[in-house]
Order: C-alpha cells, then sequence, then structure tokens
C-alpha cells in the first residue's frame, strides 16, 4: 500500500492487513514519524527572500538576516553615530561600515536587544538559534566544521580561508561587527552569529569561524556589540 497526504513531523502507527472469504487479519504494528516540512525559501517582513538549507534534523537560513522590522511589521531602529550604537539598552541594527552595498552579501549588524526583543527578530516558524542549536549543528558536522560551513574561495573570505568546502550549504560569509566604540572591524576575515542564549546581564553568546581555521569557537559578549543573526526552523 502507498500512504498520501499525511501530515508533517508527525507520528504514525500502522499495520498491514489482508481480507479474504475467513475475514481480515493483521500484521505486527509498524511506526514512523514523517520529516519536517518546510519551504525552499522564506520571507521576512522587508519582502527579502532566503533560501533555506536542511543540515541533519535542522533547517537554516542559508543566508544572514537583513530586515529592518521585526515580525509583527515593528521598526528597528538604524544606529549609524559611533556614541549612540554603544550606549544602546533596545534593540538596534546598521550596515557593515553605515554603507549599504555590504547588506546584500553579509546582511546587517544587530545588537544582542533585537536578538532578545518579544516582538521577534527572525520570520514567522523560525528563530534566532539558542548556544544548544548550535551545539546540534556542530556536532552533525563533526570535525572541521567550521570549514564544511564556509563559502570556499577568497572572494569574500581572506586568504588563507582554511579548510573551507561549503558541503553543508550553510554558506557562511565573513560579515564582521561592530564594537562598543561604534568601529567596525574583521570584514573578510571572521564571521559571527548571534545566539538567543544569555551568559548574564551584559552578556550573550555567539558563534564565530575565522579565515584561518576550519573550526567553530563559543564565545560570550557584550549585548551592546553588533552581529550577524542566522534563523533556524522553530
Amino acid at each position: 500500500s502507498s500512504l498520501s497526504n499525511l501530515n508533517p513531523d508527525t507520528q504514525y502507527y500502522v499495520r498491514a492487513y489482508a481480507t479474504n472469504a475467513a475475514g481480515t487479519a493483521y500484521g505486527n504494528q509498524r511506526n514512523f514519524e514523517t520529516d519536517i516540512s518546510s519551504p525552499e525559501t522564506v520571507t521576512d517582513r522587508d519582502g527579502n527572500i532566503y533560501d533555506v538549507v536542511k543540515i541533519g534534523n535542522q533547517y537554516w537560513l542559508s543566508e544572514n538576516l537583513k530586515t529592518t522590522r521585526y515580525r509583527n511589521g515593528a521598526t528597528i531602529p538604524i544606529i549609524t553615530d559611533d556614541d549612540q550604537w554603544g550606549s544602546q539598552s533596545i534593540g538596534a541594527w546598521s550596515y557593515y561600515e553605515n554603507n549599504s552595498s555590504n547588506d546584500n552579501i553579509f546582511g546587517k549588524l544587530y545588537n544582542w536587544y533585537a536578538v532578545d526583543d518579544s516582538r521577534g527578530l527572525c520570520p514567522s516558524g523560525w528563530k534566532v538559534p539558542s548556544d544548544e542549536d548550535w551545539i546540534v549543528l556542530i556536532n552533525y558536522l563533526g570535525n572541521n566544521a567550521g570549514g564544511k560551513m564556509k563559502v570556499s574561495g577568497t572572494q569574500y573570505w581572506d586568504a588563507p580561508n582554511v579548510g573551507a568546502t561549503n558541503e553543508s550549504g550553510f554558506s557562511a560569509l565573513p560579515g564582521g561587527n561592530r564594537g562598543t566604540s561604534g568601529a567596525f572591524s574583521r570584514l573578510g576575515s571572521n564571521a559571527y552569529w548571534w545566539s538567543s542564549t544569555e551568559s548574564d546581564s551584559n552578556n550573550a553568546l555567539l558563534r564565530s569561524i575565522e579565515h584561518d581555521s576550519d573550526g567553530i569557537e563559543s564565545e560570550s559578549r557584550l549585548k551592546v556589540r553588533g552581529y550577524s543573526v542566522r534563523c533556524i526552523k522553530n
């Protein structure tokens, strides 16, 4: 028999059967779970369209987030002034070096207050990954996880782009960061992504990859700093 119109991410129990003149006999009960359903693309509130990649049992956007609005449509402030950037206690974003030409390739830099806002930074059905979500990804990829996540070559990454194969399809790019003084750095050499996991009242955890390494590191950084965001399906 063939089963159709099944719901995604659902546990099913089935038994084979045969019917003849003597009646109906049933086989042993079997069970299976259908895959999580995911679209090939996702659109945010600004209309930006992102490709989706499945890595293990997780679904990730294959690009850094670019939205200027929360999930409910509320605007996230853009902060260009250096002094104002380091004094924020609400969600904010900027382009790297306040240059919009960096947005299409590397996405925006967000402080952690935007990550933690209850209005939701990622599109509906998606979230900023927790540190536990990152651990699941890294454990699935195994050795050289960072290299398996990086776009290969030196068009975007500084040389040497150690171990970069992008065999996971994560397509990591080195979007750099914005520090507490408002200064920008590390474009081309480092990729950083916030997690939703707080380390203490002033700091939160992130993950980072460097151009000269094939690993991926865990770091705790001040919430006022600006880093990329990569969303994962709920």
